[in-house]
């Protein structure tokens, strides 16, 4: 395992058994997350990103399982745990969930129990890693901890709103306590799965520096899952573009935003909205069709039934590898790979 990473996934495969046939959620995906820095793991709902993130934290219940492929994960103390040979249930996972590796759901709202507050579901997810649980001591510190961390992620009047349900607070007052609560035990990997996709846009400027700071503050790595580009283009040193269960590109934020390569990556950036480009009339660009569902599909490039530029005898030719095709740079295409023409 690389010294600069805190995290390596490689060929993760992680299936699930429907009635219909196996559903390949995720099919090969191979990525690096540094210490300290942020990948930003992006592409359209369905491509993959969410089981991605719920297999590194191995909580895939059944129908689900990991079929294949490597997670390493360097611990606080050094060490190097394989997750993927690790049970879901067992006392280690359990001890690395939250206090190691802590995620961000996608939806606060529905992700906290609404007959508890958030105090109390603050306390308990810090009481589960304490030495004495039971004791007026350790629940008295993990409620100052609690609003100390409410406080520390810009919640106002945090004593009064430790006693508050999730309906009571705003969408944005109930993401800082998701934050605040996964933050709480000063994890190495925070996974943010869509933070500010239920947000008005003022709001999510504000989780984002927030992010960011906190990020700076306790040199920590981050794991962001979106589909907004404009966002990852913010908050990312490196990007994974998935695209049905794959990475289809992978390289720095500056370099993918300036040299996009893949036709999957290179019709993202162009379906967003551009100031002083409006044409009276004109429509967004966007992609064709859908993500197709992982399910019996042919042995060829999953994008080639979207992409304008497939071409017969070559695209359907098996599914493409990952390819460096410059510095730093991977790209899964045929059409880029140096395979035309051969």
């Amino acid at each position: 395992m690389d010294d600069q990473n805190i995290l390596e996934v490689r060929g993760l495969q992680t299936y699930f058994k429907l009635d219909e046939g196996i559903l390949k959620a995720v099919d090969g995906v191979d990525f690096s997350l540094r210490t300290g820095k942020t990948l930003g793991l992006i592409g359209e709902s369905g491509c993959g990103k969410s089981v991605t993130a719920h297999s590194i934290l191995n909580t895939v219940q059944p129908p689900g399982w990991t079929n294949a492929g490597t997670i390493n994960y360097r611990t606080q103390a050094g060490d190097v745990v394989e997750i993927t040979k690790k049970k879901s249930n067992s006392e280690e996972m359990r001890s690395l969930r939250g206090r190691e590796i802590s995620m961000i759901f996608q939806e606060p709202m529905t992700s906290m129990s609404p007959v508890h507050t958030i105090g109390h579901q603050m306390s308990e997810a810090i009481l589960v890693h304490a030495k004495d649980k039971k004791s007026k001591a350790a629940k008295k510190e993990a409620k100052d901890h609690a609003i100390e961390m409410l406080n520390m992620v810009g919640m106002p009047n945090a004593p009064q709103r430790y006693n508050d349900y999730p309906h009571q607070l705003s969408g944005g007052m109930c993401q800082r306590a998701m934050i605040a609560m996964a933050l709480s035990l000063n994890p190495s990997i925070l996974i943010a799965d869509e933070p500010t996709t239920a947000l008005d846009v003022t709001v999510q400027a504000q989780i984002t520096d927030l992010m960011l700071q906190l990020q700076e503050k306790r040199n920590m790595s981050i794991l962001y899952i979106t589909h907004d580009m404009g966002v990852i283009a913010e908050v990312a040193t490196d990007i994974c573009v998935m695209y049905l269960g794959r990475v289809v590109e992978q390289a720095t934020a500056e370099e993918l935003f300036r040299n996009p390569i893949h036709p999957y990556t290179i019709r993202l950036l162009r379906s967003i909205p551009k100031l002083g480009q409006k044409v009276p009339g004109a429509r967004l660009d966007a992609i064709r069709g859908n993500v197709p569902i992982p399910l019996g599909l042919p042995e060829e490039c999953g994008f080639r039934s979207r992409c304008d530029e497939a071409k017969d005898g070559l695209c359907e030719n098996g599914i493409p590898p990952l390819v460096e095709v410059e510095q730093n740079h991977f790209v899964r295409c045929f059409l880029r790979d140096g395979s035309e023409g051969l």
